[in-house]
């Protein structure tokens, strides 16, 4: 078994910053792919960035590119999302997930997502 637990959710001004971290513990004897989901208010949970188990390779949704940078510290088995120049519509619950196999470089998709963590709140006030 895997826990994930993100903190470092919370209101925060559009053009302003906040930096989630998503700590990993339990069955962990490698390093994996993780990522970053998040859902607003009735809609679907959708992608945000993914990193490799290696940190060599890194994704990101449209939506946040050039403001979003994902970064993985291996040795604590932790991730982070620095997020940069926020807008409202980045308001959302923001998930952290874990790819429980070696078998895939990096994902896009929540189906290859074995583990997800509690989420945090993300608020974006005009």
């Amino acid at each position: 078994q895997v826990h994930l637990v993100e903190s470092g959710g919370g209101l925060v001004q559009a053009e302003g910053s906040l930096r989630l971290s998503c700590a990993a513990s339990g069955q962990i004897d490698t390093t994996y792919p993780m990522g970053w989901f998040r859902q607003a208010p009735g809609k679907e949970r959708l992608f945000v960035a993914a990193i490799s188990w290696d940190g060599g390779y890194t994704v990101y949704a449209d939506s946040v590119k050039g403001r979003f940078t994902i970064s993985r510290d291996s040795a604590e088995n932790t991730v982070y999302l620095q997020m940069n120049s926020l807008k409202p519509e980045d308001t959302a619950v923001y998930y952290c997930g874990l790819v429980y196999s070696m078998t895939r470089l990096i994902s896009k998709n929540q189906d290859d997502y074995n583990y997800w963590g509690q989420g945090t709140q993300v608020t974006v006030s005009s």
